[in-house]
């Protein structure tokens, strides 16, 4: 993991800089896919705030990066105070891959279920090509998909079964492409296309 620190407009001292650096490889713990880590130390210059000494932290992850921001009276609580939310955040991270992955573990085991089997309507083709995206595409995966056209409601059936927040399917109303999405509210909307 490569650890930045840095001040900006602040100067920051050696014993600041160790201390940084042995919090922030903490976080190794909670993640393996931490590449970079930039931190950076401000003050702002009001003397009406008394927690002026500001840390910022960012932390660059394989697929996604996260970022925290605290202030404190000294330099050091403000770091301490930032470490905190990064290792919460980073836990979060984690603890929704292995979600994920304990998630796909069970619905391969599905098949085994009839039912979920025969409910599976679309065939799952992964394309490998490398089109020449460059590091900073964030697209990772493709897939194609065959759709048989279906209503909202069976779309919404087969969401459930294969345990996903969104679901693309042929709307049999209008034969146009859709999208059914779980919203944070634990509802469902339907995005669907025209012409």
């Amino acid at each position: 993991m490569d650890i930045v620190v840095r001040g900006k407009n602040v100067e920051v001292s050696p014993r600041l800089r160790k201390l940084a650096r042995e919090k922030i490889r903490k976080i190794s713990r909670l993640t393996h896919d931490a590449g970079r880590v930039e931190v950076d130390f401000s003050e702002l210059r009001n003397r009406r705030v008394a927690d002026n000494q500001v840390c910022d932290v960012i932390v660059h992850l394989k697929r996604n990066f996260v970022k925290a921001h605290a202030a404190a009276s000294e330099p050091a609580a403000a770091l301490d105070l930032v470490v905190d939310k990064v290792e919460h955040q980073v836990a979060r991270i984690k603890e929704k891959r292995v979600a994920r992955t304990h998630a796909a573990r069970r619905s391969r085991a599905a098949p085994g279920d009839s039912d979920a089997a025969s409910a599976a309507p679309v065939d799952v083709e992964a394309d490998d090509d490398d089109d020449g995206l460059g590091p900073a595409d964030r697209i990772v995966e493709r897939k194609r998909l065959a759709m048989k056209p279906m209503r909202p409601e069976e779309a919404a059936l087969q969401m459930d079964v294969l345990g996903h927040d969104f679901f693309l399917f042929t709307n049999a109303e209008n034969g146009h492409a859709a999208v059914l999405y779980r919203r944070r509210d634990g509802n469902l909307g339907v995005i669907g296309t025209t012409g």
